[in-house]
């Protein structure tokens, strides 16, 4: 060790402190980036424009729900009452055509029913008041219906109301599909801005790559709806008319709007 020369020292010495050096160097740059990672440096040229589209949908179903509530002294005579009733209406229901599948019971409830008694109070003596009792129950039933033959919707209606339920709501008009009426008002939407967009690219003097995003806002339908409030009535009436009910038609928007990247 002794016969090494200095100058062999020194540069060795040398040596580490540039390897120290290049190491540092390196984990600079590991660290800078490692902190650049999800960092898209490069900018994207784009253009956004936004696009319209109709379609014209004519109502295919209509809905109505009508109810019926019974009271009696025990809960079998009231469900008894009731369940006639109810029959009779779904029987008329289904003779106009009306699917099992279109049927629905939307809700059945049994419930004591309490009526306020008066106390008979002597004269000149202390009165308790009156209290509720317990009297019977009430039971009630209310049934959801789909006409898909609206033509039939009217006469629906009316067999309906004369058959004793205490009410009859709706009917509200919808289509059975609305996804292909959205589908139809969204592709003519796109087509707008895509016809935007290559007016745009002209003018501009680019040229469109691959579409960067896209969104959407879809108008909600606003149907008419025909409402109908019937009370109980008896085999003696005379028979119903049935109403003219008009269904019309609803246009359905989208408007979107897509960022094309440009080049």
């Amino acid at each position: 060790m002794n016969n090494i020369p200095n100058s062999f020292w020194t540069t060795l010495r040398g040596l580490i402190a540039i390897l120290i050096v290049f190491v540092i160097i390196l984990g600079i740059g590991a660290i800078k980036a490692m902190s650049n990672i999800g960092v898209n440096r490069t900018t994207v040229s784009s253009i956004s424009v936004d696009g319209t589209g109709y379609a014209i949908a004519a109502p295919d179903i209509a809905t109505f729900s009508f109810s019926v509530s019974e009271t009696a002294k025990t809960v079998v005579d009231a469900q008894t009452k009731a369940t006639t009733r109810v029959n009779s209406a779904l029987k008329t229901v289904r003779d106009q055509g009306v699917a099992d599948k279109d049927i629905s019971t939307q809700s059945y409830n049994i419930s004591p029913h309490y009526e306020y008694q008066s106390a008979i109070c002597p004269a000149g003596s202390y009165c308790p008041g009156g209290k509720s009792v317990l009297t019977g129950y009430d039971v009630s039933q209310s049934i959801q219906i789909k006409v898909r033959d609206l033509s039939k919707a009217g006469i629906i209606l009316a067999s309906i109301g004369s058959l004793g339920v205490q009410n009859v709501n709706g009917l509200n008009f919808s289509v059975d599909e609305p996804t292909k009426v959205q589908a139809e008002a969204r592709d003519k939407a796109i087509t707008d801005a895509k016809s935007r967009a290559d007016v745009l690219a002209r003018q501009l003097g680019v040229r469109i790559v691959r579409v960067v995003s896209f969104s959407e806002n879809t108008g909600g339908y606003a149907w008419p709806m025909y409402s109908m409030m019937s009370k109980a009535v008896g085999a003696e009436d005379s028979a119903p008319i049935a109403p003219e009910i008009p269904t019309g038609e609803q246009k359905v928007t989208s408007n979107v709007s897509i960022t094309y990247e440009i080049r």
